[in-house]
């Protein structure tokens, strides 16, 4: 009998697509959320709250995100230029350099108190990854890690490793926050205006261009919910 622990209960959502500052805004919230109650825990010994698990996958137009240890000239193209096929540029609070986010494209943004889970980034950043080879693997996709680099790729140990997700996160008092942008059906087109996560000459891919054709998105968010819940042991609400 498998032992299911409270602690690991998750509020998801599919959020659709929004807009990165919405999305952002949101996470910003829970996390402070989480982290008041952490607070208020650890400053009275009587105070036992249970902070909660948040689970949110959704989509954005386009828009090119800036990680807090990334490099502005990562972004090949003029203001202008971002005018012109429709893209935003933010300055985000995650790790990571600079990354694309679009329609086609699965984000999905696990705020989790890790003391529910497991004190350790790197663990974290690790069960992330699995969940996207466990997503990929459900298409016939072999997907994998390159050691030293973060994120999943497809031929990992190949002669052409072509990146299908990329992630970046941000963790206050154990409570993280970002997350994961997996490639399913997005217009690659975009990673070309800039140096993908500040690498030069590692392509990008998505499930869509490794199959040969277009994807079903909401078959894909049930095969990563999947993924999360065997990961990471949840029970979804």
């Amino acid at each position: 009998m498998t032992y299911l622990n409270p602690n690991h209960k998750v509020f998801f959502q599919d959020l659709g697509q929004i807009p990165y500052k919405v999305a952002f805004e949101t996470q910003e919230n829970h996390l402070k959320e989480l982290v008041e109650i952490k607070l208020k825990n650890s400053n009275n010994p009587l105070e036992t709250t249970q902070t909660s698990n948040y689970l949110f996958f959704c989509e954005h137009p386009h828009v090119y995100t800036l990680g807090k240890s990334g490099k502005i000239n990562n972004l090949l193209i003029s203001e202008k230029m971002l005018e012109q096929i429709g893209a935003e540029y933010y300055e985000s609070n995650r790790g990571g350099d600079i990354t694309y986010h679009g329609p086609g494209q699965l984000v999905a943004y696990p705020i989790f108190d890790l003391e529910n889970f497991f004190t350790d980034i790197h663990k974290y950043m690790r069960s992330l990854e699995e969940v996207v080879i466990r997503t990929c693997a459900a298409y016939g996709v072999s997907a994998g890690r390159v050691e030293g680099m973060t994120g999943v790729w497809v031929d990992a140990e190949g002669e052409n490793p072509r990146k299908i997700c990329a992630m970046g996160v941000k963790t206050s008092r154990w409570v993280t926050m970002h997350g994961l942008a997996l490639n399913v059906n997005a217009n690659l087109d975009y990673f070309g205006y800039i140096v993908p996560c500040g690498l030069t000459g590692k392509p990008v891919t998505s499930l869509q261009k490794e199959l040969g054709g277009e994807v079903n998105m909401d078959a894909v968010k049930e095969k990563m919910k999947e993924a999360f819940v065997s990961v990471f042991q949840l029970i979804i609400n």
